[in-house]
């Protein structure tokens, strides 16, 4: 009986290390890159986003299409989300409980890009954004609270970046990326007695990584623009001494035996590559056409290691079963007038979890993104965006049953979706002036 509650134990612990590390973005592209910024690319569902160059956010999307920016620039953008996620579990639930609530707590964002012109050929540029990441909360006693109550995972992103352009339809870029991560989770842990409550166990850390972010933009002419954004991976090594309360005194006896209070628990992560290729075209005076396709891999990032420092330290590798995933947008922008520019797009992702891979920690499925926007030039330096994105997954299926302590969770998540709201801000500090 004590090896069993030992193994179940020690599940429980690395059961939810994992759900911590894998829990769901807010902004799903597919995984948990968000494709949402801030900035104006929203109102096109990101369509064109690494050929556009419109503004200082290229420093992120192809840090290349610094060459176009004439002079020195800022954008800022705010994003607030409010997003619907609701478990509905059916008759094959087997632990008591709530359905969770609406899990996609609501989560603002925000991202800062400046570039600045050495020369007309050299920019050299720096922003910051959150592309990677996002949280879930779920309420206490939901049935699924001995695999996850709540988690965030998030990943800032510190982008230094220089541009060149080699000639007049050839431009390279790019720069570092570093990236703050944060790690922080909660899991109950069943006593296995009906007599006893819920223990729980509590885990966060911080920590850094480094990886780049590269560029190309060609411009066959002025009206043509194909860019390539890779994105390198980024290693984030979380380590933390786990917080327990609430446990039953056979876990206490058998933690304390075990070397388990007080051990450090170490997951080591991989941010995924990723490749981008967009295109930008422009019909007429008025009409605009923009479109990506995209690939994430997250089969890389389903390889975690896992460990424990005890006395008789153990470690492993868990494969999650994850898939990479692959995008497509398309996207217009129509010139009203000259101060006014509207814009809409579409795009699809497709899921880094199937339907049976799917869990409590990534209750993902494909995602659909339509896209509306406007953009206003207050004057010559200052100019001014809205835009809206709607997010939608549907219904979708789940069902989770490891062993007796955790049980085993059953249903649907119905209608899953998310709302993102943009302002963003540009504003232009000069043009170079001739012979610089």
């Amino acid at each position: 009986m004590r090896t069993r509650r030992f193994l179940a134990a020690l599940l429980i612990v690395l059961t939810g290390i994992a759900a911590a590390v894998i829990s769901p973005a807010v902004a799903l592209a597919g995984g948990l890159f968000l494709s949402e910024i801030g900035t104006s690319d929203l109102g096109l569902a990101s369509a064109g986003s690494a050929a556009r160059a419109d503004d200082a956010s290229t420093v992120f999307t192809n840090p290349a299409g610094m060459t176009r920016i004439d002079g020195s620039e800022l954008a800022v953008g705010i994003q607030p989300i409010y997003a619907h996620s609701v478990f509905e579990p059916n008759s094959r639930t087997t632990t008591q409980g709530t359905d969770g609530g609406n899990s996609i707590i609501p989560f603002p964002g925000a991202s800062l890009f400046y570039v600045y012109s050495l020369t007309k050929d050299l920019k050299i540029g720096i922003g910051n954004c959150t592309y990677f990441g996002g949280a879930l909360e779920y309420n206490k006693n939901w049935v699924g609270r001995y695999y996850l109550q709540g988690a965030t995972i998030l990943g800032s992103s510190i982008l230094p970046s220089i541009a060149y352009r080699i000639n007049k339809w050839l431009s390279v870029g790019g720069g570092f990326n570093i990236m703050i991560g944060y790690l922080k989770e909660r899991v109950a842990i069943n006593n296995l007695r009906s007599t006893l409550p819920d223990g729980q166990m509590t885990i966060y850390d911080w920590t850094a990584g480094i990886g780049g972010d590269i560029g190309v933009l060609v411009e066959p002419d002025s009206k043509t623009r194909f860019g390539i954004q890779y994105l390198t991976p980024v290693s984030l090594n979380f380590s933390d001494v786990p917080h327990f309360s609430g446990l039953g005194p056979g876990f206490v006896k058998i933690f304390r035996k075990r070397g388990i209070f007080g051990a450090n628990l170490n997951v080591d992560m991989t941010v995924p590559q990723a490749l981008l290729f967009s295109a930008f075209r422009q019909l007429d005076d008025r009409w605009t056409l923009m479109a990506n396709a995209g690939w994430q891999n997250w089969n890389q990032f389903g390889n975690l290691g896992i460990g424990i420092d005890t006395s008789h330290p153990k470690s492993a590798t868990t494969n999650l079963r994850y898939q990479d995933t692959f995008t497509a947008a398309i996207g217009t922008e129509y010139r009203v007038s000259e101060p006014l520019s509207l814009s809409t797009g579409f795009s699809f992702d497709n899921s880094m979890v199937s339907a049976p891979s799917r869990s409590v920690a990534a209750p993902i499925g494909n995602q659909n993104r339509f896209g509306f926007g406007a953009q206003y030039r207050i004057n010559n330096a200052l100019s001014a965006g809205f835009d809206y994105e709607f997010q939608w997954q549907g219904d979708l299926g789940l069902y989770q049953s490891n062993n007796r302590a955790q049980g085993t969770v059953a249903g649907r998540i119905s209608n899953v979706n998310i709302n993102f709201f943009a302002v963003n801000f540009v504003y232009k500090f000069g043009a170079l002036t001739s012979g610089s």
